[in-house]
């Protein structure tokens, strides 16, 4: 993609500012949410050392150098595309939750320009009918899911709603549960995972765990649903619902990592790419089983309680078939919430 590069010397006007406050107020670059999301891309270098965070400070000399797409340096308008179906569970003059297919990218990104679900929904409510402080180019989005990730998600008709769900999601009061099959026994029938997440500094695409002080809180609870035998070609698999307190990019596909239980069928966080594609293969997955199953949260202009949820894709279903002979029972937690999934 062509870019070119703005450098922005740090003032002792914005000595201590926070970072994408500091590159907002330049006049070559986009709004601030625009550039929080480049900061996330690893666009943005400070004296030469690539910034990890919107919210570090800037101090006095500081040399701030941005790597701006072209295409991105205008503010333009979505192309509606009304080809892509849209999933809608429930919806009202406000927001609006829908369950959102695996292969669909949620907003526009290298390779998909009009073929997303941003597009599918300036279709829907119309550009100016939908919250923008995400960015132009993200008209609606609240939170994302990854494009091989399946289920609930949540857009904003306006920015008032828009911000209001992002402070229920901030304030850790929407209830978002994800399910995941993941490999290897798990032996603890419910767990908590606590740690930092930062961009890695040798892949651009992977996020990592880290202790770095830099590094965003992420946490995710787990509970056990279901579990099953090894076979000749692995090691078991466990069945877990997924509690996100937090909504770090890939959280718990990195989270899963990091406990040794990667997300089966992940091609970025597996094992290796030959052991992904070998169980892949096997269980008859062309993408990691990850789904979005539950959102429940208070409606936050109406008040009333808004409760959501989204059965396995067939797919996914399937897996769980194919693996049925060698299971080795259900938890208590899993017989209530196995029977919902299919």
């Amino acid at each position: 993609m062509e870019s070119r590069v703005v450098d922005a010397l740090v003032d002792p006007v914005a000595d201590g500012k926070r970072l994408d406050v500091f590159l907002a107020a330049h006049p070559e670059l986009p709004s601030r949410s625009a550039c929080a999301h480049l900061i996330e891309s690893g666009a943005i270098t400070i004296n030469g050392t690539l910034a990890t965070s919107k919210s570090e400070r800037v101090v006095l000399g500081d040399r701030v150098q941005v790597e701006l797409p072209i295409e991105e340096s205008e503010r333009h308008v979505l192309a509606p595309n009304h080809s892509i179906p849209l999933d809608i569970r429930f919806e009202d003059d406000y927001l609006i939750v829908l369950s959102k297919q695996s292969g669909l990218v949620c907003h526009p990104s290298p390779g998909h320009v009009d073929d997303t679900l941003a597009n599918a929904l300036v279709a829907h409510c119309g550009y100016e009918r939908l919250g923008l402080l995400q960015g132009d180019d993200r008209p609606g989005i609240v939170h994302r899911l990854d494009m091989d990730t399946s289920g609930l998600m949540l857009a904003a008709k306006d920015d008032a709603t828009q911000q209001a769900l992002q402070d229920l999601i901030r304030l850790r009061v929407l209830d978002r549960r994800y399910v995941t099959l993941v490999q290897g026994y798990v032996a603890p029938d419910e767990g908590i995972i606590t740690t930092g997440i930062t961009r890695s500094s040798r892949d651009r695409m992977r996020m990592m765990v880290s202790d770095d002080p830099q590094a965003r809180e992420a946490i995710t609870t787990f509970r056990t649903l279901e579990r099953f035998e090894a076979g000749r070609r692995d090691d078991g698999y466990t069945l877990l619902e997924c509690h996100l307190y937090t909504g770090r990019t890939h959280q718990i596909r990195v989270h899963m990592r990091h406990i040794g239980h990667p997300v089966v069928g992940d091609p970025l966080y597996g094992v290796t790419a030959r052991r992904v594609r070998a169980k892949c293969r096997d269980l008859g997955l062309e993408r990691q089983f990850l789904h979005s199953w539950r959102l429940v949260f208070d409606h936050p202009v109406t008040g009333e309680r808004v409760e959501c949820v989204d059965k396995l894709s067939a797919d996914l279903i399937d897996v769980l078939e194919r693996l049925a002979p060698l299971s080795m029972g259900r938890t208590d937690v899993g017989k209530t919430i196995c029977t919902q999934l299919v």
